[in-house]
């Protein structure tokens, strides 16, 4: 795909083997519309062959967002659970495509990094964050939707289920200091401006480094995984978007007002 046929909220910058591309929609936090989501797993397959491409840095614009999720104005129309089941094999499919992407992948997170944006970043290979870096799903919250199985389970080997459990439970992000002691960061900067200039020289770094050796280790943690992801789920996602309480999410989210959840 050609960088000028990506949605124009998809922002690719190619510099010495290095691909940079920005979640462009501040006004929105960044939240994610599918065009979004397919050009990301558009950029990740075709550098799977491309060989001027080394490493991928993904980031958001601004320094209030990575990304908070999905744009949540693309549930509206959510009504069966085949539509929920649709959406979380779109997901899956996106988050596969960047999981198993041979070329390294970074993400420069600044900001919330919620919902789908956290998904994105959980399945980039390395995570370096600002001081104002948070992480969550507060799904809990806002929607009253669930994760599908493969990402409960690439969420449970980085952190431990009990964590994901405290994280979904309670809607609260981790801030920078806890997402580096679990694991999610493996450094802090002090501001946006230091982020992406360590962001750049970072994948600078691995560009001189033997690509087979970090693709055979990504590609090993990957394996590790891959048994929990076998496990059934669709039950969950169709209880959860299917749901009374999913549509009041929704809806509650759009007008700007507390949910009234049933349990139904």
């Amino acid at each position: 795909m050609s960088d000028e046929l990506l949605p124009k909220e998809l922002l690719v910058e190619r510099r010495d083997g290095i691909v940079f591309v920005t979640l462009n929609r501040p006004q929105a936090r960044n939240a994610l519309t599918f065009p979004m989501y397919e050009g990301l797993a558009k950029l990740a397959t075709e550098a799977n062959t491309d060989d001027s491409v080394k490493v991928i840095v993904i980031t958001g614009a601004g320094e209030k967002a990575f990304a908070a999720g999905t744009d949540i104005s693309q549930f509206t129309n959510f009504r069966t659970a085949a539509d929920a089941l649709a959406y979380e094999e779109k997901i899956d499919r996106i988050m596969t495509a960047l999981e198993t992407c041979v070329k390294p992948t970074i993400a420069a997170i600044a900001g919330a990094c919620t919902g789908g944006g956290a998904g994105i970043a959980s399945v980039c290979d390395l995570r370096i964050g600002a001081a104002n870096a948070r992480f969550g799903f507060p799904i809990a919250k806002t929607l009253g939707n669930c994760l599908s199985m493969a990402n409960y389970a690439r969420l449970a080997t980085m952190m431990g289920p009990t964590r994901v459990m405290d994280l979904v439970y309670t809607a609260r992000l981790l801030d920078a200091e806890e997402m580096k002691a679990v694991g999610l960061l493996s450094e802090i900067l002090p501001d946006h401006a230091t982020l992406q200039a360590r962001a750049a020289e970072l994948a600078e770094t691995l560009t001189r480094h033997a690509p087979l050796t970090m693709r055979a280790t990504k590609e090993a943690m990957r394996r590790l995984r891959a048994p929990l992801r076998e496990i059934h789920g669709d039950d969950l996602v169709e209880m959860c978007f299917t749901s009374a309480d999913f549509a009041e999410g929704v809806s509650s989210f759009l007008a700007k007002r507390p949910a009234e959840w049933k349990g139904k």
